[in-house]
């Protein structure tokens, strides 16, 4: 099956910085035939070569933050899918603490709806949240604004990427939309299994864990992408220090009260700790609650209170086959890309 995502990037060292016929590129954009179609509006916002390098630097830049030391890629580390790898909730400036596990950045073309609890859908308008926040980057957007437009790359970067527009709030996030959305990881072992190419073959525990999966974990994690974007109570003991209630947070409704959005499972193997509040810091741990760890409550998604009993009968056998097969969802290629890199 023909890999068929391009990515335009052949332009992005093609100009020297000072370069002053400088011509912007648009970027191709399709997608990897094994996976579903995209949500993002792309005629609104467009990527481009120049749109993307602003992105980056955007998204690197600690001088959004309150205090100068806090970037996106502080806590979205690309090593282990732009997750903050080893930290149950988010830190962010002056040494706070946050209430949520850092999701991983991936595949957000794909997606309709951001955050744990859904509370935008809007990619373009989802870094707000964290810019603003006064316990992750505290940043004001005036005094951002200013600054990019007293720096000289800056103003150079945007004059590339947006050459009709003044430095404003709304460029700079559909730069960061721009950077974001173009964070695609499609080339796992599984994604070349699933397109039949080459040396892309499976062991007989990952096979077999596959089919487990299929059995017992695709119900909420469907399609190539590991997941159905709903909001679901997954039956996880309250964690009374931070009662987070998650979707209910946004809708108000006591039906959405204790659910969150279902994650995609890609890189996986890199992204601990897991759940919404980072409880969790093995996949062993994470399957061990699905067997036998699931709490009853009114709003426990039926899917895991079939059979008389809450969760997922599970063997040991079965666990060590699923977490083989959860490890062929690493995208080493997508992990290790410079063109995603601050450096």
């Amino acid at each position: 099956m023909k890999r068929l995502f391009v990515l335009a990037f052949i332009g992005l060292t093609a100009c020297s910085p000072d370069d002053a016929s400088y011509t912007d590129v648009p970027f191709a954009i399709s997608k990897p035939s094994n996976f579903p179609d995209f949500a993002y509006n792309f005629e609104a916002n467009m990527p481009t070569q120049a749109g993307f390098e602003l992105g980056k630097k955007i998204f690197y830049d600690g001088r959004l933050s309150s205090d100068g030391t806090i970037s996106c890629g502080f806590c979205h580390i690309q090593q282990h899918a732009f997750t903050h790898h080893g930290h149950s909730l988010s830190h962010g400036v002056n040494n706070e603490v946050g209430f949520r596990n850092t999701p991983a950045i991936q595949n957000l073309a794909f997606q309709n709806v951001f955050m744990y609890d859904g509370s935008t859908d809007n990619l373009d308008l989802q870094p707000l949240i964290p810019i603003t926040s006064e316990v992750e980057m505290h940043g004001n957007l005036t005094s951002i604004v200013t600054m990019m437009q007293s720096d000289a790359q800056y103003r150079k970067l945007f004059k590339r990427a947006f050459p009709d527009a003044e430095i404003d709030t709304e460029h700079l996030l559909k730069a960061l939309g721009q950077f974001m959305v173009m964070l695609q990881s499609s080339n796992s072992r599984f994604d070349k299994w699933r397109r039949n190419e080459t040396g892309a073959n499976f062991s007989g525990d990952e096979t077999e864990g596959y089919q487990i999966f299929q059995q017992k974990c695709a119900s909420c994690h469907t399609t190539d992408l590991q997941t159905d974007h709903s909001f679901r109570n997954n039956g996880l003991a309250v964690n009374q220090q931070l009662y987070d209630t998650g979707r209910e947070r946004v809708t108000h409704l006591p039906s959405d009260k204790y659910k969150f959005k279902v994650p995609s499972l890609r890189n996986v193997e890199k992204t601990a700790p897991y759940m919404h509040d980072g409880r969790f810091y093995t996949l062993e741990a994470v399957l061990e609650h699905y067997a036998s760890g699931v709490q009853t409550s009114e709003t426990l998604d039926p899917i895991l209170q079939q059979n008389g009993s809450p969760g997922i009968a599970l063997t040991d056998e079965q666990k060590s086959k699923i977490i083989a097969f959860l490890k062929t969802l690493t995208d080493d290629e997508f992990l290790s890309n410079p063109k995603f890199s601050e450096f």
